[in-house]
């Protein structure tokens, strides 16, 4: 994995999965796919916006059977870093086999999951070895309940990532005061927004640039953001296209050094394509 300068980094991708239909998926998944998608055509739609990097997240479908997207990232060490799904239990060594393949963090999808004790011993202890590997935890989770999750994971020093802005529903009212404390949140330096799948909370551009200003006024500036094309959009691929996604970060963010600045500058840091 060797990192690089900006310099080559047109644009990443923080958002994306890859699968197979015919591979081992968990039992009670929410969704299963009816076809391929696959490296290749990702990679494909990169070069098509004129983006050079992108990150695989796991699917949650698939488990923490990491392998298809693992030997993705060993294909294209130069383009790809990788989200991984693991049990609080996983061994040192199995993550360092997946910090060699290009792993950088874990996602805990939480979408009707009960919460868990994020401060116990398991998950606090496996926290803390991601903090000594530099990676990261991505979070999804309705916008409503992201107060009670983050704070626990953040007392382990780990860097956050909220996915899909927060996914804050259409009900949800930005300047109601129940929602101040995760706006304090984002005050917190390791704390950061991906600007990914608004359709994922039914927001159209209004309403996603209304979500983005309140986001941007709570971080301080965009030197958080993150973009994501959330590719190909599970359960929502008859109703968007890659391009579509693209063109609505650039709708978002119309200043070229602020959209720099979420496309190159923040990612390769944080996913490890920059040089330290």
């Amino acid at each position: 994995m060797t990192p690089m300068p900006n310099a080559d980094i047109t644009g990443i991708d923080t958002h994306a999965h890859i699968f197979r239909r015919d591979l081992p998926m968990v039992a009670g998944r929410r969704y299963s796919p009816d076809y391929d998608a696959t490296v290749e055509q990702y990679l494909a739609h990169l070069d098509a916006c004129g983006l050079s990097h992108g990150v695989l997240i796991q699917p949650s479908f698939l488990g923490t059977d990491n392998h298809y997207m693992v030997a993705a990232l060993q294909r294209f060490p130069e383009r790809l870093r990788g989200v991984a799904v693991v049990d609080a239990q996983i061994s040192d060594g199995e993550l360092d086999e997946l910090a060699a393949a290009g792993v950088v963090g874990i996602r805990l999808n939480l979408i009707g999951k009960l919460l868990e004790d994020y401060t116990g011993p398991a998950w606090s202890g496996l926290f803390r070895r991601l903090v000594r590997r530099g990676w990261q935890v991505e979070i999804q989770r309705g916008f409503a309940d992201l107060a009670l999750v983050v704070p626990a994971i953040l007392e382990s020093g780990v860097t956050v990532v909220i996915d899909h802005f927060g996914l804050p529903a259409a009900s949800v009212q930005l300047d109601d005061p129940q929602h101040a404390p995760f706006f304090d949140l984002l005050g917190q330096a390791p704390v950061w927004i991906k600007l990914s799948a608004a359709y994922r909370s039914q927001s159209d551009l209004a309403r996603a640039r209304a979500i983005e200003a309140r986001l941007r006024e709570a971080c301080g500036g965009v030197g958080r953001f993150l973009w994501g094309s959330d590719w190909p959009n599970t359960q929502f691929e008859s109703q968007t296209r890659y391009d579509e996604q693209f063109a609505l970060l650039e709708a978002l963010l119309p200043d070229p050094e602020e959209r720099r600045r979420v496309l190159v500058d923040n990612p390769a840091t944080l996913f490890g394509f920059a040089h330290a």
